[in-house]
């Protein structure tokens, strides 16, 4: 069984997009010195999403890119510990550039989350989920 996951996504400025990120508060870095690269490491289980410059990416995937203003390629959904969690990446998100595409809101008595574009349009979504609730 494979023992980690890399998630790769392009980007038009790594540099940007590190400050974007940084700014929500994930942890960023970029490995072995490569400026080109950044690495966003997610939560407990050190989930690992590559921001990588368009042409890199596409030299990887041999494929066009899906224009994020048209369709939506992926949805990344990520936890939060409250509701106000959720507000402030949200908070957070706008002020560092990004859109929100679903405001902050309860679903199904249990969950509340909202939704937030990155300066390259990838998506999104932020879960505080109640447990006690459901």
């Amino acid at each position: 069984m494979p023992k980690q996951l890399w998630i790769n996504l392009p980007v038009k400025d790594t540099n940007k997009s590190k400050e974007f990120y940084s700014k929500l508060g994930f942890s960023t870095n970029t490995p072995h010195g490569n400026s080109d690269q950044v690495q966003l490491v997610i939560g407990d289980n050190n989930a690992n999403i590559m921001l990588f410059p368009v042409a890199t990416f596409e030299s990887f995937t041999k494929h066009e890119i899906a224009d994020t203003k048209q369709a939506t390629e992926v949805l990344f959904s990520i936890d939060a510990e409250s509701r106000e969690e959720v507000d402030e990446i949200a908070k957070r998100a706008v002020e560092a550039g990004g859109s929100i595409f679903g405001e902050p809101s309860e679903s199904q008595g249990w969950m509340y989350g909202c939704g937030f574009a990155d300066l390259d349009g990838h998506r999104w979504n932020v879960l505080y989920m109640d447990m006690s609730k459901m």
